[in-house]
């Protein structure tokens, strides 16, 4: 039977202490060589595990197995050169020490394969793998060889196809591209960078998502929010053409957000997977304040294309939050689909 309302996690979840640094991002390994690839396999397995036991329907491997969401794919492609570094501001918002492209982009060999092997041996749940976007992996580089954002995302674009396709050959149900620019560059979302997302998904059968959010509830991200304003508008510019996309699901920010929730209805058709989870706070949310925020995305989706999830990754907060956020949502989803079933 189709599971109603199927939960899932946006992205990160934390990392074990003997893996890496808590509540740190791009924290470096603890462990190296052998004992760092049995390190990762096992916090993948705790990590799937923490979803299990939350009821988490749609599992990932939590991003384990990877230092950051972007520049760890990033660094497994040609052309980038990694020693040669310059500071770029992320997203119009603050400065980052990031690698140089210096030469063609290409992939010589594939990046999460075997870890999506792994995961999918671990269950029979539906699973999810997350991908960078296009647009956030130029938004995360200095570019020295195309000298064209454009050029550079659709050459990124190639790559992310040929991943997918290998990903989804792995038996993995859903793709999801992070695609956090999409909140920022407004006319490029437009004029090529949901173009450039399609071409990532170009030939893939299974199911396909884009999460666009506010960002890790990290000191620059939740000072940006705070400039805002009451209304939080963003989504208006990339859901019309969103809406008509070959996307299949389009992940967004909406617990104690600011985001209009009216905006959802710009998506009318699409699969939506509703952040119902706040990952800025360390307070945990009351399954009926998770239930409330799922109630007023039902006016604008309706229940069959309704995904709960949280907001965003939660690799910044400890995992006893964590896993207890994970459980609100479980439990929150549950109140809604007892009522649905009434």
């Amino acid at each position: 039977m189709k599971t109603l309302l199927p939960t899932s996690t946006a992205g990160s979840l934390p990392k074990p202490a003997w893996l890496a640094q808590p509540e740190t991002l791009w924290s470096p390994w603890k462990l190296q060589d052998e004992e760092l690839i049995e390190g990762k396999r096992d916090a993948l397995r705790l990590s799937l595990q923490d979803q299990q036991q939350a009821g988490i329907d749609i599992v990932s491997d939590g991003e384990q197995t990877r230092q950051h969401f972007v520049t760890t794919f990033i660094e497994h492609l040609d052309g980038v050169d990694f020693e040669k570094r310059k500071t770029v501001k992320i997203r119009d918002r603050y400065d980052a020490s990031v690698p140089t492209v210096v030469g063609a982009v290409a992939r010589q060999k594939t990046v999460f394969v075997e870890d999506a092997k792994f995961l999918r041996k671990q269950t029979k749940q539906p699973i999810k793998w997350a991908l960078p976007g296009p647009m956030t992996m130029i938004d995360t580089l200095f570019d020295d060889h195309y000298k064209s954002r454009e050029k550079l995302a659709w050459e990124f674009a190639k790559i992310l196809n040929q991943e997918a396709k290998e990903l989804e050959a792995a038996g993995v149900d859903i793709i999801q591209f992070d695609e956090p620019a999409f909140n920022v560059f407004f006319d490029e979302v437009n004029d090529w960078g949901i173009a450039t997302l399609e071409r990532a998904i170009e030939g893939l059968k299974c199911q396909t998502a884009v999460h666009i959010c506010y960002g890790y509830g990290i000191k620059a991200n939740t000072d940006w929010k705070k400039t805002l304003g009451s209304e939080w508008r963003q989504y208006e510019k990339a859901f019309p053409k969103l809406q008509t996309s070959n996307i299949d699901i389009v992940s967004l920010e909406c617990q104690n957000s600011r985001v209009p929730m009216d905006l959802i209805e710009l998506l009318r058709g699409k699969k939506v997977m509703v952040g119902a989870i706040d990952v800025a706070t360390n307070k945990v949310e009351t399954p009926e304040e998770v239930a409330n925020t799922l109630r007023k995305a039902l006016e604008f989706v309706d229940a069959d294309k309704l995904y709960p999830s949280t907001n965003c990754g939660m690799a910044p907060l400890p995992q006893q939050v964590a896993r207890a956020k994970l459980s609100a949502l479980s439990a929150g989803t549950e109140l809604l689909r007892s009522e649905l079933k009434n």
